[in-house]
């Protein structure tokens, strides 16, 4: 029998592993410091106690003999085991062994297998025995089957290690969550995974980025789900092969045919899995602190964006019990609340000063929290909040205080010498704003020598109360300036802003670059994503029959991905297992778009030309495994 790739009967295996067990001699590495060649050749086993692939075991207790002092580089964590185990077998070196001591039972007729991976190593040259795989059954067989396939993140096509990859036999729902998996494997840097010695049958597969480690899906773990079920089988095909004269090369330097030979080839299926990594949206609730950097202001930092705002109600300590405070019962009317853009910030900017006075104050704050399933559920928490003041003398206090009088409402604003004409101008405080007067700010346009006004209109830009947008028609290639007049922005400390001015040069058009793409096939529900070349979208736009249009668009390295908008929301949407659906599809052009200041460019972004592997540039592809470790 004869294999062409990786793809080979199990059986084949454990004969190549016999005859390497007969025809590799030791190495000899010498007594002392004789110098010589380096040491390259991996440690050999010369015994087992169980043989790879003996049937009918009983024995827990198993040990591998190698020719040499070995090690086991990284930890056990990483040496895969199936059937998996709720407590992990103990896998250690000992000189030139490998022992292995199940903790658990071994079930009836079940195959099992621990996949080394690369990690046992000699002592020396930490020269490594690769992707040793070893297996045993419980029964009269050995289950020989195999699957292959590969595992990307769905949002960005990127491949991710380290993730389980699990077969389940029980094909309800209920069992990704409630029963482990039957096998697994662990995907590799390419996210390229394999699970070995399968039962013949049908089973659901799935992908689990473990948290619990105890191979079920728990909320809030990163998964993927494949709705088809899968049945593994080996495929065998006749082919054909053409073998040539041994360097004997034609007149024109071709191979010179010899002969052609027809065989019989054996494939384990399926060999090209595909499954899409995601995370829900659903969040974990949770609080995590409560800081206090300036007297006048308490943050409350929770774990995820907050759908409404908590309950809160002042305490005070009496001898060994907390009770309400009664002059400061109702937090609210005591305070001005706000959150931040993501609404996993509140802060409580405290108006009362003899609340600001306090260095310590406790809260008892009502909010909704997640359970173990997701589900939120009030929860009431006490908070202590301190400030600890400076320790400066009265000399120095009162000198920072008439330095902040002077200073007076410290204000910032985006305004700069290369501003674009589509953003908007806008004005940072520190603190909330109590009011501000127009009247009392000039937007001024320069004309040869002069300044002139430019009408323009004052609004909040959002909650926060801390950024004001100054909204006016910014014209590209001229100067501009901001000149704000003393007291024109007050916050609710009463402190109010000075005398200043801001310098602003718009870009000229010629700065930038233009691109219009044109999807192929069109799809009226796909959106086209401009991507830096860091692989962060830039730019988001639907896409138009008639190309769509990129304008003012920042010369240099940039690249393009697609995703369908299938429940019409104008944003990529991701998975949900409890509705069994899958993420939306994310496509990448496969070209670089190096664009350059003052040239138009038009690009065909054809999303079905290229398999989906292949379609992301290497310069923007990595291993998101590597960053959630």
């Amino acid at each position: 029998m004869r294999t062409k790739n990786k793809y080979i009967l199990g059986l084949w295996s454990v004969v190549q592993v016999e005859l390497w067990l007969f025809s590799t001699g030791c190495a000899n590495k010498g007594i002392g410091p004789q110098g010589g060649p380096k040491d390259t050749i991996p440690p050999v086993i010369t015994k087992m106690s169980v043989p790879n692939g003996a049937r009918n075991v009983k024995d827990k207790s198993i040990s591998i003999q190698f020719n040499e002092f070995i090690l086991l580089e990284g930890s056990t964590d990483n040496i895969m085991i199936s059937p998996p185990q709720q407590r992990p077998p103990e896998i250690k070196a000992v000189g030139k062994k490998i022992e292995i001591e199940f903790q658990e039972d071994l079930k009836d007729s079940t195959t099992y297998t621990i996949d080394f991976g690369n990690q046992i190593v000699d002592n020396n040259e930490k020269n490594s025995y690769k992707d040793f795989t070893y297996s045993f059954s419980t029964g009269n067989q050995i289950d020989s089957l195999e699957i292959y396939g590969q595992l990307i993140n769905a949002a960005d096509l990127n491949p991710i290690s380290g993730v389980i990859i699990g077969l389940q036999e029980d094909l309800t729902d209920s069992a990704f969550s409630g029963k482990p998996f039957t096998r697994i494997g662990r995907t590799n840097t390419e996210g390229e995974f394999s699970i070995k010695n399968i039962k013949a049958g049908s089973y659901r597969l799935y992908a689990l980025m473990e948290q619990s480690k105890d191979y079920c899906y728990q909320p809030g773990e990163g998964l993927a789900f494949q709705e088809e079920l899968v049945t593994p089988y080996i495929n065998v095909r006749t082919e054909t092969d053409t073998i040539y004269l041994k360097d004997t090369l034609d007149a024109d330097g071709h191979a010179i045919p010899d002969s052609v030979i027809t065989a019989e080839y054996y494939y384990y299926e399926p060999s090209e899995l595909l499954l899409r990594f995601f995370k829900e949206d659903r969040q974990r609730h949770y609080f995590q602190r409560a800081l206090r950097k300036d007297a006048h202001c308490i943050q409350l930092i929770f774990g995820s964006p907050q759908d409404s705002m908590p309950r809160l109600i002042a305490l005070r300590l009496e001898g060994d019990s907390l009770q309400q405070d009664s002059l400061w019962v109702d937090v609210m009317k005591h305070c001005i609340v706000q959150s931040n853009a993501k609404k996993d910030t509140i802060s409580l900017w405290l108006t009362d000063s003899c609340a600001i006075r306090m260095d310590s104050i406790r809260l008892a704050m009502t909010y909704m929290k997640s359970d173990s399933l997701l589900n939120l559920v009030p929860q009431t928490d006490t908070i202590l909040a301190i400030y600890r003041a400076p320790r400066i003398n009265e000399r120095t206090k009162k000198i920072l205080e008439q330095k902040r009088l002077k200073t007076g409402l410290a204000i910032k604003t985006n305004a700069s010498g290369k501003f674009n004409h589509f953003d908007t101008l806008c004005i940072q405080t520190p603190t909330p704003i109590l009011q501000f007067e127009q009247d009392n700010m000039h937007l001024q346009i320069k004309k040869d020598t002069l300044w002139k006004d430019v009408a323009f209109q004052l609004a909040l830009r959002d909650s926060t109360a801390m950024n004001l947008q100054i909204i006016a028609d910014l014209r590209p290639n001229e100067e501009y300036q901001l000149l704000v007049d003393s007291g024109a922005i007050k916050d609710i400390y009463h402190m109010t802003s000075k005398t200043d001015k801001y310098s602003i040069k718009i870009r000229p058009k010629e700065d930038y670059a233009t691109l219009t793409v044109f999807v192929s096939p069109f799809v009226d529900n796909a959106y086209i994503q401009l991507l830096n070349a860091n692989d962060q979208p830039i730019r988001t736009l639907k896409a138009e029959k008639n190309g769509t249009l990129f304008s003012f668009i920042d010369p240099g390295i940039h690249y393009m991905r697609l995703f369908i908008d299938e429940d019409s929301n104008g944003k990529w949407t991701t998975g949900d297992w409890s509705k069994h659906r899958q993420p939306e599809s994310v496509y990448y052009s496969h070209k670089k778009l190096n664009l350059r200041a003052n040239w138009t460019f038009e690009e065909t972004f054809d999303w079905q030309s290229i398999p989906l592997l292949l379609q992301k540039p290497s310069a923007i592809r990595k291993d998101m495994g590597t960053e959630k470790k």
